[in-house]
């Protein structure tokens, strides 16, 4: 007669087990969902900062607003910089930390574009004063697989041919900046292009509160932009959201 297996052993077998085919079925059933834009994480799991988006979604502005309905919160959203970089990081962090202060995390939802770069950097800042995260960009986001903060909760890609901004011939806002307009309760901006003025100007236009804080574009980065493009490296690097709201003042 066969010896009778210790259960410390069958036990250990099993956690094998599951660890080598079952972990791994989880895994592809999670990266088939991402790409179908539906990943939403198990009811029990909190969001935690740095763990990276907790509900992934493709939703107009209608769906944005139910979502946000559904939390009871305002939404105070920040535009700026993304892939353009601020020469001067830490003077962004202090000026979002500033914003912030004046915000209770249990009534803000705080909203930005999603994304890592620039503008996003106050994700982390907003996870570590203990607000909701949520994120709004086009759909050219994932099909260019650009990475999304790793502290943003919710992010929502808006079906949009463009990244952003005024439509040509007079047609306002594209879906992916109308709905940042018209889901935020607040608007600040610190720094930022052509996107950023253009819903920062909606917003005013909306009489939304509106804030702007000047900020610099990386000066390194322009410059290796003009280079690329066989075009004089720029003299200023303000960004077309402070000259455009000065313009329009």
């Amino acid at each position: 007669m066969a010896a009778a297996i210790p259960a410390q052993l069958l036990r250990r077998w099993w956690l094998h087990l599951e660890h080598s085919l079952i972990l791994p079925v989880n895994k592809a059933l999670a990266a088939v969902a991402l790409l179908a834009g539906v990943f939403v994480a198990p009811a029990n799991a909190a969001p935690l900062a740095g763990k990276g988006p907790a509900q992934i979604r493709t939703g107009d502005a209608a769906a944005i607003a139910s979502h946000v309905k559904a939390t009871g919160k305002h939404v105070l959203s920040f535009v700026g910089y993304s892939g353009a970089g601020y020469q001067d990081p830490d003077a962004l962090i202090r000026e979002a930390s500033r914003i912030l202060e004046r915000h209770d995390p249990a009534r803000t939802l705080i909203s930005s574009g999603g994304t890592a770069e620039g503008i996003g950097q106050i994700y982390e800042l907003a996870k570590g004063k203990g607000f909701e995260t949520m994120g709004i960009v086009s759909s050219l986001a994932r099909q260019e697989r650009t990475p999304l903060s790793t502290c943003v909760d919710t992010v929502f890609f808006v079906p949009d041919s463009t990244w952003g901004g005024e439509l040509p011939q007079g047609k306002g806002l594209s879906p992916t900046s109308s709905a940042i307009v018209h889901i935020s309760d607040a608007l600040v901006g610190i720094g930022g292009g052509e996107i950023a003025r253009d819903e920062l100007l909606a917003t005013r236009r909306l009489g939304k509160p509106m804030t702007f804080i000047p900020a610099d574009m990386n000066h390194e980065l322009a410059r290796e932009k003009a280079r690329s493009k066989g075009q004089p490296e720029p003299k200023e690097f303000g960004g077309a959201a402070a000259a455009g709201l000065a313009a329009a003042q």
